[in-house]
């Protein structure tokens, strides 16, 4: 039997509320009803990173297509929990709304904050006192582990700036940065593959920290430099089959002055 729902030529957040109750509902989806928060919870992940994709690509289509399925994992969380009795899409808005008023009272009250730097300080000093502690580090720590690597280092330095806790300029990043690739230079030599993991992680963190003195995202750049290689290695596979050449049988020589090519043409 199938479930009622009025046919509109425009829906609205309620409208998007009752779809999502009706597919839980008994009559509704088998599939829809047998998630649970850890079953779509790559779901979430997913959505995001296609809508950040549509940002990326200026495909303002996309784009609002996209921000519905963010919101729609949003609408099923929060479905799924009003069930349980833990909370309702209600209090997911509500507590959303009082944090932006006591984060911003620099407008909705009266603290003075006229450049973006201030208000991050305001932030900053709000947030610790709201989770009820003054340590610096308590920012640092409630950063989400599961946030992509390079991100999650990038806002942990920016976030110790805040608090003066920097270099005073790129060459104490760079001088690091060559330190930490001596470092772990030392470690391959040793043949320990634990202090090479930890050199390694240690040369990435450093690197990332150059790429805030250099205003880059290092998530951004990586992903760039993946895509040209892509770009590149099928340039490569194109050049080979031309030239006849196998690529799984061509010399390392051969191959590299294939790459070549395909950098000069660029």
């Amino acid at each position: 039997m199938a479930v009622e729902f009025e046919q509109k030529a425009r829906y609205r957040t309620e409208d998007l509320l009752e779809i999502m109750k009706a597919l839980r509902s008994p009559q509704g989806c088998p599939w829809d009803r047998e998630q649970t928060h850890e079953s779509i919870r790559s779901s979430l992940i997913e959505e995001t990173h296609e809508a950040i994709e549509a940002i990326d690509n200026g495909d303002d289509a996309g784009l609002c297509e996209e921000l519905g399925d963010v919101l729609l994992q949003v609408v099923f969380h929060a479905e799924m929990a009003t069930e349980d009795g833990r909370f309702t899409f209600d209090d997911v808005v509500d507590g959303i709304c009082k944090k932006l008023i006591v984060r911003h009272p620099h407008v909705f009250g009266d603290v003075k904050a006229d450049t973006a730097g201030e208000v991050l300080k305001n932030w900053d000093a709000i947030k610790r006192q709201t989770k009820g502690t003054d340590a610096q580090s308590t920012l640092l720590r409630h950063l989400p582990k599961t946030l992509p690597a390079l991100m999650r280092a990038a806002k942990v330095q920016d976030r110790a700036r805040r608090v003066g806790f920097d270099w005073p300029s790129v060459d104490g990043a760079m001088a690091a940065l060559e330190s930490e690739t001596a470092e772990l230079k030392e470690a391959m030599q040793s043949g320990d593959q634990a202090a090479i993991d930890e050199e390694f992680g240690d040369l990435l963190f450093s690197a990332v920290n150059v790429s805030r003195f250099l205003h880059t995202e290092a998530e951004l750049s990586l992903n760039a430099a993946t895509e040209k290689f892509i770009r590149r290695f099928t340039r490569v596979e194109e050049l080979a089959k031309e030239q006849g050449l196998d690529m799984n049988g061509a010399s390392l020589e051969e191959l590299d002055a294939l790459w070549d090519k395909a950098k000069t043409e660029e």
